[in-house]
């Protein structure tokens, strides 16, 4: 489990883009053997920490947990570098929202939220409680700060700053965190400092990267229960709190692509996957579908 890896820094646009690129350079630029990384970057100290972080925490780079330090590329940030360099596509968002959620020993306090955390409206003391309860079920003790600094994080995340700051920040701002735009979390109640979880934006989850998701978490099945894709830790229901009259339209959609089949005879509500394509190749397969 890993709490305040960001150093107080939500992900600003630009920031993942100038890390894979730099990481492709150089697997030690974050080690500082080839030069100052806030040089070659071009941001503070503690920036250089969150970025190295957040890297990790979106599965785009690695780390060896011993031997020589260095930092590589995984599978999926080759992917996303080669293809989307500048996350500027709806799709690309909402893989590293998923695999962001589902880091549950590099940012516990977003897999909590999204796979745990029930309630849809809540306050910073809420979530606070609730995490710190959890944990010590688990074993684990953690500062009162360190949760908070996660949760505000979580916030800034998700919540442009137009939104929660409107007096002070400017609607051309590009401070904000990309993942905003997937409409996640809204504030409730300005006042109270109140925020409430919400549906992913209609039409706004691409089938494709849907179906990247559905085939990880069935795990090599081929037959999966409509209830576990919208109910399960870490599928594309609770990730995405998409609700029934949703996912029935977006498996219809994947239908009528021929990649899964829909059963709903004798009770059963299951899905049968028909493709043999692996979760980077609907990715690849996404990807493709938008030069077309």
């Amino acid at each position: 489990m890993k709490f305040r890896g960001h150093e107080t820094f939500f992900v600003r646009k630009g920031w993942l883009n100038k890390g894979l690129k730099y990481v492709n350079k150089d697997s030690l630029v974050f080690m500082g053997a080839n030069g100052n990384p806030m040089d070659i970057l071009g941001i503070g100290s503690n920036m250089v920490k969150s970025l190295r972080y957040w890297l990790q925490a979106f599965t785009l780079t690695v780390e060896p947990t011993s031997g020589k330090r260095d930092q590589h590329l995984t599978s999926f940030g080759r992917i996303v570098l080669d293809n989307d360099p500048y996350i500027e596509e709806i799709g690309t968002l909402c893989l590293l929202h998923y695999r962001l959620a589902t880091n549950y020993e590099d940012a516990t306090a977003w897999y909590y939220f999204f796979n745990e955390f029930r309630p849809t409206e809540f306050d910073r003391d809420d979530f606070v409680l609730q995490l710190s309860n959890y944990l010590r079920l688990n074993g684990v003790d953690v500062s009162e700060r360190s949760l908070e600094d996660d949760y505000n994080c979580i916030m800034s995340t998700y919540v442009p700053r137009t939104k929660s700051n409107p007096g002070k920040v400017s609607a051309e701002s590009n401070i904000d965190c990309p993942l905003g735009e997937l409409g996640l979390v809204d504030i409730s109640n300005r006042k109270s400092k109140t925020y409430k979880k919400c549906e992913i934006k209609k039409d706004l989850l691409p089938p494709l990267i849907a179906l990247a998701i559905m085939v990880e978490q069935a795990h090599g099945k081929k037959e999966i229960k409509i209830s576990a894709v919208q109910g399960d830790a870490n599928n594309i229901g609770k990730l995405f709190d998409i609700g029934i009259i949703s996912l029935t339209s977006l498996l219809y959609k994947l239908e009528l692509m021929g990649y899964l089949k829909v059963i709903r005879t004798a009770g059963l509500d299951v899905i049968n996957i028909l493709t043999d394509l692996s979760f980077e190749d609907c990715i690849l397969t996404y990807y493709r579908s938008l030069d077309k």
